[in-house]
């Protein structure tokens, strides 16, 4: 988060490829991800990480920070998951832990197929805003009524974030966070603030809506995009050569990380 929104909406609104079709930034990410999902885990989620990754660092120009910022977060998930894999809790007159002849087999592959399709999925969300992913979604003919959740809970989100950022400040103004003590008074008096100031907001655009005769889909502008055609096939050559090389050199060399399924 930035003082003007979220880094990644900002970083995605920058981005070299924002003028280009949403379909074709789609079959590039929809095609590492299902790369990511069907092949081995070694090694064919670290060549889709590496191409997600040289495409985001590369020709997408993201930040190196802001994707370490933005892979934080799902890492400590994929990680937790990762572990509930990996580990065996057993009762033997107390407490046990163990490890299962496979989990470690699992739990890696869990890892490397969770990682690479992270990667995978913000080189869309890195490169393409959610109005041109709501506006694609419309011409696919998606209902209407889905569209509207997904941009409202998008719109929504913003003031969330902004009243968080208001309570926070005054609170710190007021040395709300000088003791431990303080701080968990100040975290849960700021919670209860968030909540109610956006069920207020959430109101009162409710209202507006109502006001203004609003019953069909909220339009906004979509000014058309930059289809190409080699784009499309430079990405379907990519994702064969992801597929070829971790064919043959799983198949070929029989290379094997310690712990890590096939």
């Amino acid at each position: 988060m930035t003082a003007s929104g979220l880094a990644l909406d900002n970083a995605a609104w920058d981005s070299p490829w924002r003028e280009r079709a949403v379909r074709d930034k789609a079959v590039l990410a929809l095609g590492l991800v299902v790369a990511a999902l069907v092949l081995p885990a070694w090694p064919g989620t670290v060549f889709v990480a590496l191409a997600a990754a040289a495409l985001l660092l590369g020709p997408a120009r993201v930040a190196p920070q802001l994707l370490l910022r933005c892979l934080a977060a799902p890492a400590v998930f994929i990680a937790i998951g990762g572990l509930s894999v990996a580990v065996t809790l057993a009762w033997d007159g107390g407490p046990r832990l163990g490890f299962a002849p496979d989990s470690l087999a699992r739990a890696g592959s869990l890892v490397g197929h969770g990682l690479a399709g992270t990667l995978a999925v913000l080189v869309l969300a890195a490169t393409t805003p959610m109005i041109d992913l709501l506006s694609a979604l419309r011409r696919a003919r998606v209902p209407d009524a889905c569209v509207e959740v997904a941009a409202l809970m998008y719109r929504m989100l913003f003031t969330l974030l902004e009243s968080v950022r208001a309570i926070r400040m005054a609170q710190e103004q007021r040395l709300g966070y000088a003791t431990r003590r303080a701080g968990m008074r100040s975290a849960s008096t700021a919670l209860t603030s968030v909540l109610l100031r956006a069920w207020q907001r959430a109101a009162r655009l409710e209202e507006g809506l109502v006001g203004r005769g609003y019953v069909d889909a909220l339009r906004t502008l979509d000014p058309p995009r930059h289809a190409s055609a080699r784009f499309v096939a430079a990405s379907l050559l990519l994702l064969a050569a992801v597929a070829a090389l971790t064919l043959l050199v799983a198949g070929t060399t029989g290379l094997r990380l310690p712990g890590w399924g096939a």
